[in-house]
Order: structure tokens, then sequence, then C-alpha cells
């Protein structure tokens, strides 16, 4: 047994979505042999660190490349624990960088903003849909109308591993949705977010075009643009009394832990904090 026929049971038997599929084929090919022993398994990981992969990357690999190797020792039928004696890596020791988010003055300045023409409605529609659900760029640009919910003011998305999670929105997203809808002619079975031949938009597109807008607005865009504006909406929804738990069923995590990286507190309400705690303040 090999990389296709584990690429096979996994598209056929768990139905895994294509972009899983890329991933596996993608961290296979740091690999020299189908059969890897655990000195295999460490050259793997060398070639990856000296073609300059961060350890971030290097560890999304090392999961597709040990799910295949406990598959071709055991089986797929038992889950790999600390009873499996077959070769395995480790993670990566991951730096903890504070994640990129924009501050309240630049979301009130892409709220406020006032676009000229159709592309630029899209593209201030998009930024607040990404400000109020905290949804992946991905889950966005394929969200169609029929799956918006105005009544009752929920979406479902389509997001990772082929999960549908439906999340809600303020009233003021739906008056904006409602508002390009009409304009733009959109009907049940249409893109919310189309290019002019009813098509997904792209994503470098999309970042191409949220960066000068940012800058356009006088800030320079933080860094993982795109993705800040999901790092944004997790911080905020905390910073304004949210639970742990909603956040991670809003954006669609399967452990705490991942919510919780997302979830990092701002400097500033570390400082809140420390002047109403410090044993100093009066």
């Amino acid at each position: 047994m090999g990389f296709t026929e584990f690429i096979r049971e996994r598209q056929f038997l768990s139905n895994v979505s294509p972009s899983t599929l890329e991933w596996y084929k993608y961290s296979f090919k740091w690999l020299d042999s189908e059969s890897p022993s655990q000195e295999d398994l460490k050259a793997a990981v060398l070639r990856m660190r000296q073609k300059g992969l961060k350890a971030t990357g290097c560890n999304s690999a090392i999961r597709a490349i040990n799910t295949y190797v406990h598959w071709a020792n055991v089986g797929s039928e038992v889950k790999c624990g600390p009873a499996c004696r077959h070769p395995k890596i480790a993670q990566l020791k991951e730096p903890q960088l504070v994640l990129p988010t924009f501050t309240e003055q630049q979301i009130r300045l892409l709220v406020a903003w006032k676009p000229k023409d159709k592309f630029q409605e899209r593209l201030h529609l998009l930024t607040l849909f990404l400000l109020d659900t905290g949804c992946r760029i991905s889950e966005a640009l394929t969200l169609r109308i029929s799956e918006i919910n105005l009544e009752n003011l929920l979406v479902t998305l389509d997001g990772k591993g082929r999960k549908q999670r439906v999340v809600p929105f303020s009233f003021e997203l739906r008056k904006a949705m409602v508002r390009y809808c009409k304009e733009s002619s959109r009907t049940p079975d249409h893109l919310l977010f189309a290019n002019s031949t009813q098509t997904k938009l792209g994503r470098r597109n999309v970042l191409r075009d949220v960066k000068l807008l940012c800058r356009r607005l006088g800030f320079t865009p933080p860094g993982r643009t795109l993705h800040a504006f999901r790092h944004t909406f997790a911080v905020n929804y905390l910073r304004r009394g949210g639970s742990v738990f909603h956040l991670q069923k809003v954006l669609g995590h399967s452990t705490l832990e991942m919510t919780r990286r997302y979830a990092n507190l701002m400097t500033e309400d570390l400082q809140a904090v420390h002047e109403r705690v410090s044993l100093l303040s009066r």
C-alpha cells in the first residue's frame, strides 16, 4: 500500500475535500519512500527546513505524513495514540506571535467608507461581512444568496472538511446585503460575491483590492490581511463579553485550543486590567 491507495481511500471512503487531497499530495513530496523509516521522516523535516519552510508550514506537512504512516502500518480503523509503535514525527515548536488585527480606528474607517461604484460596493460589503461574521475568506467567496436567511439573521457557511455551520449576523449587515443584492440584481443561485461573469472571485485579487483600500483610507494593512479580519472578530467577540465556547462554534474550530490562539487579548486590554488590579493603583 502506498500514496496512491491512501489518496484513493481518503477520496472515496472518507470523502475528504479536494483541498485536503491536494494537501496530502503536497506533503508526500517531502518523503523519499512510501514506507518511511524514522530516519526517513527525520530527513524529510530537515529538507523542509533547508528549503525555508517555517515551523507552521512544516507542522502542516507533518500532520499529513503522520496520518499516512499510521494508515500504512495500522490502518484507518484505529486512531493513532501512545500505544502506536510505528515511525512518527514530533511537531515542531511554533513561535507564539501576537496575531495581526485591525485597530478600532481602522475598523471605523472601513465601515464608514463610501463606495462610488459597483465594484467598490462589492468590496465594502465583503469587508463588512468578514468583520461581522468572522468567517474565512474562502467561506465568504463561495457563499450563495440562497444560504443567507435574512429573516432570522443567519448564514450557512461551508467550512473546512465540508463541515457546514450556521452563524448569526447583525441587522446592519442585513441592510447592507439587501441593498447590494437589490442594486446588483442577485438571485438565490448567485454567489454573494462574484465577478462580472458570475463566477468566484480570486483570492489574490481580493487581497490586492483590500490592501489598496486600506492604503487609500490612510493606514498600512495588517499582516495576513484577509485573515486579520477573522482575528479581529475573535478578539472583539471576547472583548465585548462573548464566550470562548460560543466563539469556537462561530469560527468553526474542532477544538477549543484552536480558538484560544485567535483569542489573544490585545496589549491595551492587559494594560486596562493591570491598572485595576495593581497593588500600587489607588
